[in-house]
């Protein structure tokens, strides 16, 4: 095995990150704004008012200037797989292609065939095609999350494949079930439910701005009322669907599940930490408490985790170390089979290439007995396995905190709208115009939980992080991480302006 450049690994990393972070910041706010669009529409042809044509027009031109930037950080991580990921782009290219084929060819041709005509068609076709057209750029734009959400899921749980032997990569044997995967569901649900919610913000943030400025005020009522009840069903829907993230994560990442409670030793009637700050540098056989200082709610971990409120929830030290008792298989001995697994994998190869068919058959046959284990086969020492426990356990619990607040700010954004009494509590409308920025932060956090807390693997189980990158120097994937970092600044920057511009002149003259 070639020496692995661990800095290169570090700046791939650190640069997928950046691009992912970035992009991040356009995509929640394109998923929830064009649903809101459509709900602004819905509400014109329905009730024929003026008003309501004006303020879909407004919201859809916020939307149009977002949808673009956004589209130009995605493209960047597509090459990126390349570039960076190469070795982990072969092996997965089977898999990846079909849902990302299928993005282009159904998602993204219902945004693109219906885009101009939503932004382009007020006087030039009838109404209820005009809004049949913002239904489907709506919908369109969140089957396009569908399709990218599947394929990331595969990589937190594989399903409905094969490893080819011959060729190092992953096939696909059923496409349904890469589908339907669980992990694959609750991955979309829970995305596509906070970004509704961070689309729901963004309208109340400029609209509680117009009315502390005096400024468009009955167009700002209406924006947050309709704003206020989805934001609030939204935040019902990431609740469940939250909830059906964590049963998936305790029986496909159970690692993962540990280090956002921040789990070290299982227990039955596990505690779920309400509120937690953890210790320093905490070895996973260390028995101490690993909190300095927390607040548990007694055995409602292992109800959301295994819907049985006295059930056995495995901690950091059970999953690397084994626990005999609970029957967990510890990470040593998964490192064993995989070593193994690694090894008849390469005598397969040798077999094959020196045309000894019986050598090849057998080393075939030892090869599928440990696969499975294949990715434990490059960790050095079990450790490896923990992912970063403080980094989860935070984004975590800061995703969580503030989604339970959101709830109460709409229900008390909807109740003030309702009674027409929201100009009168202007330190509601501060909160208002920064409650955008909080539904971003919550939604990283969310997205720094899925992925940090899946490390080190970049496939669950089969291919680590390290494994998976190009063999390029360091220095060349540093040079573009800062390259990349002022573009995506600079784009950042360029939203900004023209939002601000937009948001200034207001819907008068859209």
């Amino acid at each position: 095995m070639n020496q692995i450049d661990l800095g290169m690994v570090d700046w791939a990393r650190a640069q997928f990150a950046l691009t992912a972070m970035y992009h991040w910041i356009f995509v929640p706010l394109t998923l929830g704004l064009s649903f809101l669009c459509a709900f602004y529409e819905s509400l014109y042809v329905r009730t024929g008012k003026e008003a309501w044509k004006k303020i879909a027009k407004f919201w859809m031109t916020l939307f149009g200037i977002n949808f673009a930037i956004g589209v130009a950080t995605g493209i960047i991580l597509e090459f990126e797989f390349g570039t960076n990921w190469s070795n982990y782009s072969w092996m997965v290219g089977d898999i990846f292609g079909a849902p990302l084929a299928v993005e282009g060819i159904v998602a993204f041709f219902l945004e693109a065939t219906f885009f101009a005509v939503m932004f382009f068609g007020w006087n030039r076709v009838s109404k209820g095609f005009h809004l049949f057209s913002t239904w489907m750029v709506a919908i369109g734009s969140n089957l396009s999350a569908l399709w990218i959400l599947v394929a990331n899921g595969w990589m937190q749980h594989p399903v409905g494949m094969i490893f080819n032997p011959d060729t190092a990569r992953f096939e696909m044997q059923n496409f349904w079930e890469v589908l339907f995967s669980p992990v694959a569901i609750a991955k979309f649900t829970h995305t596509t439910s906070s970004s509704f919610i961070v689309g729901s913000l963004f309208v109340i943030t400029v609209a509680s701005w117009y009315l502390l400025k005096g400024r468009n005020t009955e167009m700002a009522k209406k924006s947050i009322l309709v704003a206020a009840v989805f934001g609030l069903l939204s935040t019902a829907y990431a609740g469940l669907t939250g909830d059906e993230s964590a049963y998936v994560n305790a029986s496909t990442q159970p690692m993962k599940l540990a280090a956002y409670e921040g789990l070290y030793n299982g227990k039955a009637k596990a505690d779920l930490v309400a509120i937690g700050i953890l210790k320093g540098q905490k070895a996973p056989d260390d028995d101490t408490d690993p909190f300095l200082f927390d607040i548990k709610i007694p055995g409602l971990l292992s109800l959301l985790a295994n819907r049985d409120a006295g059930s056995f929830v495995p901690g950091i030290k059970d999953l690397v170390y084994g626990n005999a008792q609970e029957k967990i298989v510890g990470v040593k001995a998964k490192m064993e089979r995989g070593r193994m697994a690694v090894a008849d994998l390469a005598a397969y190869k040798n077999a094959r290439k020196s045309g000894d068919k019986a050598g090849s058959a057998m080393a075939l046959q030892k090869f599928g007995v440990n696969q499975d284990y294949l990715g434990y086969g490059y960790f050095s020492q079990p450790e490896e396995s923990i992912p970063p426990v403080k980094l989860t356990f935070y984004s975590f619990h800061l995703m969580v905190t503030l989604g339970c607040l959101f709830t109460l700010f709409f229900v008390v954004f909807l109740y003030l709208a309702y009674k027409n009494s929201l100009e009168r509590h202007r330190g509601l409308l501060r909160l208002g115009v920064v409650s955008f920025f909080l539904g971003l932060l919550a939604s990283q956090a969310g997205w720094v939980v899925a992925e940090a807390g899946r490390q080190p693997w970049v496939i669950q189980n089969y291919l680590p992080v390290h494994i998976g990158t190009s063999n390029i120097a360091a220095g060349n994937v540093q040079a573009t991480f800062f390259m990349f970092l002022g573009l995506f600044t600079l784009l950042l920057l360029a939203e900004v302006k023209i939002m601000l511009k937009q948001i200034n002149i207001g819907p008068e003259e859209v």
